[in-house]
């Protein structure tokens, strides 16, 4: 046999006999299966008032973590409420959602308030920290100065009532307790939410991490009665942030924000109209009026607040036109401050305007208002420069002699002038203009 022929018959001895020696492996060698990928959970923080900036991170939220085969998504929320066309948006998503949906109202002193409670009952796991409460969700009215009658008010909290006792039912959570928290506006602590019988929530917590590692092995049931085991041993979190055209959006829906650049945005667009062609004012007012009125349409607007608001910027901008002896200025800022404290008609305090921001807004618009006038006034009391009121009281200088019966020359300016004057007058004695008639001038011993 040739030693190839050799070789050859000893690797087909190996492959029968089922050696490591065929597969290039060292002897003794084992192949272990690969180890299980650790769960995923992915975060998110929502601090801010719901809205549909809000909803559409929440629910970008939600799409990324079914996308991603995630074992959980928390939201840790605090929130004074919001819009209930947005909540009932991000509802929709919750139940809708692949991936198992946490809401923890935390860290303690947080509150999840109005809308912020329908969406802890309606999350898959409602977990709250010490400290925390939920609840107060009657609705109010967003529509503007008129008041809502007594029926069209028991209509809108029949329906968001009855909305709460769904989802608490379809959570198996307490509907009494959510049905009391709409038509009384009832709160609760996290522990009178915990003994409750049902319960309104499902555990208390003091951190998201420690959430999470309780909910190891629980069982849980959907909203369509399927029942999901979580498994978030040793799980890794992934942290989901606002997009920048989301905290944009987010900044620019802040009541002070909003009634910020509908002041600047008003401001522009006078300017513009009394002075065409500055261009900038124009531009700046516009971009700052539409985006006010971004604003506006999200927060629960009081039309009176509007025009108030108006009207004094109006009146500091005609102080310039109209000499009102500071009677439009003083009555442009008592319109704005009245008109900023009517304008969010809201009964939470973050849904309102503060007093502390209003005021050096208005105290601003008053001062650049005083200043323009001051200009203004400082430019009618100058004494003119040029043309033939400039002439009067300007300094000169007699060429040769006047008399009251007849006329001489006088240097004034750089020019020569035919003078007459009511006393005489020698060659060289300095003069001063009282009066210019064509190329006449009257003039008087200095």
């Amino acid at each position: 046999m040739t030693p190839r022929a050799s070789r050859r018959a000893v690797v087909a001895a190996c492959v029968l006999l089922g050696t490591p020696f065929a597969l290039g492996a060292t002897p003794g060698t084992d192949q272990q299966p690969p180890a299980p990928a650790a769960p995923i959970v992915y975060t998110a923080v929502v601090d801010a008032i719901i809205h549909p900036v809000s909803a559409d991170y929440m629910i970008q939220t939600m799409d990324q973590a079914d996308r991603a085969g995630a074992a959980l998504v928390v939201f840790t929320l605090r929130t004074p409420g919001g819009l209930v066309d947005s909540t009932r948006d991000i509802v929709a998503r919750m139940l809708a959602s692949k991936t198992p949906v946490v809401v923890f109202v935390g860290p303690a002193g947080a509150r999840a308030a109005s809308a912020g409670f329908l969406l802890t009952i309606a999350a898959d796991v409602a977990a709250m920290a010490p400290g925390t409460h939920i609840g107060a969700a009657h609705p109010v009215s967003a529509g503007g100065s008129e008041p809502v009658s007594e029926t069209m008010e028991k209509k809108q909290t029949a329906d968001v009532a009855a909305y709460a006792r769904t989802l608490a039912d379809g959570r198996r959570r307490n509907v009494k307790l959510a049905e009391l928290a709409v038509q009384e506006s009832q709160a609760f602590t996290a522990r009178e939410a915990l003994e409750a019988s049902p319960p309104l929530i499902d555990l208390i917590a003091p951190d998201v991490p420690e959430l999470v590692r309780q909910l190891h092995g629980r069982a849980i049931r959907r909203f369509d009665n399927t029942q999901v085991n979580l498994a978030t041993a040793g799980a890794s979190f992934v942290s989901i942030e606002m997009s920048r055209r989301q905290q944009v959006l987010g900044a620019i829906a802040h009541p002070n924000i909003a009634f910020l650049l509908l002041s600047l945005g008003i401001l522009g667009i006078t300017i513009e109209l009394w002075s065409p062609g500055a261009v900038l004012p124009g531009v700046v007012g516009a971009i700052s009026l539409l985006l006010a009125f971004f604003a506006l349409q999200l927060l629960p607007v009081n039309y009176a607040g509007l025009l108030l608001i108006v009207l004094g910027l109006l009146l500091l901008m005609l102080e310039i036109k109209v000499t009102s002896y500071g009677l439009l200025t003083g009555g442009g800022v008592v319109s704005l401050v009245f008109g900023a404290m009517i304008l969010i008609d809201a009964p939470e305090p973050e849904l309102r305007l503060s007093f502390r921001f209003v005021l050096p807004v208005v105290l601003g618009f008053a001062g650049i208002g005083v200043f323009l006038v001051r200009l203004a006034v400082i430019s009618q009391r100058s004494a003119p420069v040029s043309g033939p009121a400039g002439m009067i009281g300007a300094l000169g200088q007699a060429l040769t002699a006047i008399e009251p019966a007849r006329a001489g020359q006088v240097h004034v300016r750089g020019e020569i002038w035919r003078a007459l004057s009511a006393e005489a007058i020698a060659p060289g004695e300095r003069v001063r203009v009282s009066s210019l008639d064509g190329l006449t001038v009257t003039v008087r011993k200095t």
